[in-house]
């Protein structure tokens, strides 16, 4: 199994990417940190807090009320249940390429290198469209707002290239043979 982005696979032992597993874990995994760390755990917002600024016209629930806490307690939970399929779909991927040597294939840098660049994906993405185009939520909201979500597209920017270095510094492991992971 060649670790250096690709692993062996069924038909005729051509290798595939790990990339896309990685990606897609990536995404989702770090869907749950956003969502468990700045919307539940520190409360600085949540998908729908900020509709009373955004670019689009979406009712405003405010937060600070029963019925506002509701309402986007119920959006939070959308937005973990896709967190949660896009981990899902991940694993399904990555053990549908990977039929050998599991162990080794979690412990590579390969892997965990595509899992960064998908959580700075995500953060990309998600800072972009959601903090600055819809405007429906921002990382903080306040005087400050516009660093903290500039400060979330760097940490996003940041994962691509660090999670894209580390998995370029992956060894690719020979099928059968006894390279490092």
């Amino acid at each position: 199994m060649a670790l250096g982005g690709t692993s062996e696979a069924g038909s005729g032992g051509e290798p595939v990417s790990l990339r896309l597993p990685g990606i897609v874990l990536g995404a989702g995994l770090g869907g749950f940190v956003d969502g468990i760390l700045l919307h539940q755990v520190l409360q600085w917002h949540h998908m729908l807090s900020s509709t009373n600024s955004d670019h689009i016209g979406v009712r405003y629930y405010d937060p600070a009320s029963v019925s506002g806490l509701e309402m986007n307690t119920v959006w939070d939970g959308l937005f973990h249940t896709v967190c949660w399929l896009a981990v899902l779909v991940g694993l399904a991927l990555l053990y549908s390429r990977v039929t050998r040597r599991r162990r080794r294939v979690w412990a590579s840098r390969v892997l965990w290198g595509w899992v960064l660049v998908g959580w700075g994906m995500f953060n990309l993405v998600e800072g972009v469209v959601d903090h600055h185009v819809l405007g429906i939520h921002h990382v903080r909201s306040g005087p400050h707002q516009w660093w903290w979500d500039v400060g979330f597209l760097l940490l996003g920017a940041l994962l691509v290239v660090g999670g894209h270095l580390l998995q370029r510094g992956g060894r690719p492991i020979a099928p059968g043979g006894r390279g490092s992971a």
